[in-house]
């Protein structure tokens, strides 16, 4: 079972683009069927040389209180019974459940594969939009499952009465609905209201998964966890991780929040290998709300910053809510991807069919000087006459 909210793909190398980069190492490969030899790691001093702006990782790292917590678990590094640091028990306080409505994963990636195995089985389809985080179809695949993806609206928004339609109309089919909140690559939200309607509008037994990996991000009075339905007892299934504001995105770990009989189905799905160090640092992420605020503040700063400058030289972006955006490139995005890698910048992989945008997380100021910089040796200025060419 893969682990990855990106399947790993082999490693951060398939994750990126395919290319050498000076010298003779293939690395980044983009998409999601690189072959065998691009999925090599990279060395180094060839990795740390290139600006970061394809995984929506926390480029800043995590905090000194994280990395003393991570350094502390190293004495037990040689036990297999080694303490946890309650981190399941905090999370539970967080969230205001019981430990039993907590599933520890390795990644939130591993709750969408453990959710998608455990209800999609006997051909049972998920239903959500496209694009959108694709993990959960993919993962459908690989057990003989499918999906039923419906389109964005010409917003970017999910839209919510179509997929309330398609979950009664198939509701024979559907195993699962997915709900990625705010979306990933669009960075758009649903609602609470419209998450509201969703759960009051589908079949009253029907598992929904809603992917809060960006929750932190989110400025929007109208959006709001939708962990409060879970304490309700509806069928939801909430997907968080630490690998985004907690900077916590190589160590995998993340958890499901659920009713106590959906997590007693799933559990058996699930590997139990959360590593010593991430617990421990996620236990003192779970602390860091100062540092983490401080994080959502210099990343908005920096998107805004980003963007503006962006449609200053006429170039569309889709309003975001989380630590990336998406730009209207007006061009295929695979060869683009290429063309900025040999500038030394990973942007983010094709999300069909938006095939002409461009998805680009918010690295430090220096990365996304480099950005800018590399955008406009890349594509022309637009003038208002252009600019919706």
């Amino acid at each position: 079972m893969t682990v990855s909210r990106r399947n790993f793909l082999g490693g951060v190398a398939a994750g990126l683009g395919y290319l050498k980069v000076g010298s003779e190492v293939d690395l980044f490969a983009q998409g999601q069927g690189a072959p065998a030899a691009a999925r090599m790691r990279p060395p180094m001093d060839e990795y740390d040389s290139i600006a970061h702006l394809s995984s929506n990782e926390n480029c800043w790292g995590p905090p000194e209180t994280v990395l003393k917590a991570m350094n502390q678990s190293f004495k037990y590094a040689m036990r297999y019974g080694y303490p946890g640091g309650d981190v399941v028990g905090e999370v539970a306080k967080l969230h205001g459940v019981k430990q039993e409505n907590i599933l520890l994963t390795a990644g939130s990636g591993e709750v969408l594969d453990v959710v998608g195995t455990t209800f999609l089985m006997g051909g049972k389809k998920v239903l959500g939009v496209e694009p959108s985080y694709s993990s959960v179809y993919q993962h459908a695949t690989t057990i003989k499952s499918s999906a039923i993806k419906l389109p964005l609206g010409k917003d970017y928004r999910q839209s919510i009465p179509a997929i309330v339609k398609a979950a009664n109309d198939h509701a024979a089919e559907i195993g699962l609905v997915y709900l990625c909140n705010p979306n990933n690559p669009t960075g758009v939200i649903v609602t609470k209201e419209e998450v509201k309607q969703l759960l009051d509008g589908i079949p009253k037994d029907m598992p929904v998964l809603i992917d809060e990996a960006y929750h932190h991000f989110v400025d929007d009075p109208k959006y709001a966890t939708s962990t409060p339905y879970v304490i309700e007892g509806r069928p939801v299934i909430i997907a968080r991780t630490f690998s985004k504001i907690a900077a916590l995105a190589a160590m995998r770990i993340g958890y499901a929040v659920a009713p106590a009989e959906l997590i007693q189905k799933m559990r058996p799905y699930s590997m139990g290998s959360v590593n010593v160090a991430a617990r421990f640092g996620a236990v003192a992420a779970l602390k860091d709300t100062a540092g983490q605020a401080e994080i959502k503040k210099r990343t908005i700063a920096l998107r805004k910053k980003t963007t503006a400058e962006l449609e200053a030289y006429g170039y569309e972006t889709i309003p975001s809510e989380t630590n990336f955006f998406m730009v209207a490139i007006g061009r295929e995005i695979q060869p683009v991807i290429q063309e900025f890698m040999q500038k030394k910048v990973a942007v983010g992989r094709p999300f069909p069919p938006m095939t002409k945008h461009m998805r680009v997380s918010i690295g430090t100021e220096d990365e996304m000087a480099r950005f800018v910089t590399a955008f406009k040796e890349i594509f022309p200025a637009k003038t208002r006459t252009t600019a919706g060419v």
